[in-house]
This record gives structure tokens, C-alpha cells and sequence, in this order.
């Protein structure tokens, strides 16, 4: 993928993550630290007692980053799959005799429109992750 494509998916990534970890992650990451302090307070229980104790604190941030990790996942994906039908497109053209040239504009056309395409989606790919992670039990 052409550097200034790859850095603009880059740069609207990097910003919806930030944006849901400001607003959703970090709040959980305060909701966990303050209930495993309080399990810490808990002089009457067992180590195993506190350590489950927790363990079940740390369950809602867990699941949020595996939320988060793998919708990024599903994304990489599926940019991924676009790129590669894109090279595929620009190796059936060279092979059918096409100027380098040629297949190079194909090739930043097609990519650029996967980029597109993929950058459109964050948008709702953010709501869903919102509403999921909104979701969690604290």
C-alpha cells in the first residue's frame, strides 16, 4: 500500500482508537483500579479470595480490549483482502502485456479506493465498538 494511503488509515485508526479509549476504556481502567484496591482493603479475606476478587475486576476492562482487538482485527482484514485483489488485478493486467506505468496508476486507484472505502467505515465500525463496550457490565 502507498505510503501516504497507508498513513492516512493509519491516522483515522489511531484517532478513533484514541477517542474510545478517552472515552469508554479509560473510565473502565479507573472502575478496575479502584475495585481491585478496595478487594486489596479486604484484610479479613484469603490471598486467593483477593486474587479472585480481582480477577473479577479485571473481567470488563479484558473484554473490552478483546472487543476492541479484534473489530481492529476485522479491519486489517479486510483492507488486507482489498490490497491483495488490487495486486491481483495489477498482475493479470502486466501479464496481459500493460506499461508498468499503466498497472501503477491501476494499482494506486484501486488501493486508494480500498482506503476510501475502509476509512468510510470507521464511522460505524466507532458505534458499534461504542454500544458494545457501553454494554459491558462494570
Amino acid at each position: 500500500m502507498a505510503e501516504a494511503q497507508q498513513a492516512r488509515v493509519q491516522t483515522a485508526v489511531e484517532e478513533m482508537v484514541q477517542g474510545l479509549e478517552r472515552d469508554h476504556i479509560r473510565k473502565m481502567q479507573g472502575l478496575m483500579f479502584r475495585c481491585s484496591a478496595e478487594c486489596c482493603e479486604r484484610s479479613s479475606d484469603s490471598m486467593s479470595q483477593v486474587h479472585q476478587c480481582i480477577e473479577r475486576c479485571h473481567t470488563p476492562l479484558a473484554q473490552a480490549q478483546s472487543l476492541v482487538t479484534t473489530e481492529l482485527e476485522r479491519f486489517q482484514d479486510r483492507l488486507a483482502r482489498c490490497t491483495m485483489h488490487c495486486n491481483d488485478k495489477a498482475k493479470d493486467l502486466f501479464d496481459s502485456g500493460a506499461k508498468e506505468p499503466v498497472v501503477r496508476t491501476l494499482m494506486e486507484n484501486c488501493v486508494g479506493s480500498c482506503v476510501d472505502d475502509h476509512v468510510n467505515l470507521l464511522p460505524s465500525m466507532t458505534r458499534k465498538l461504542k454500544d458494545s463496550l457501553s454494554g459491558i457490565p462494570q
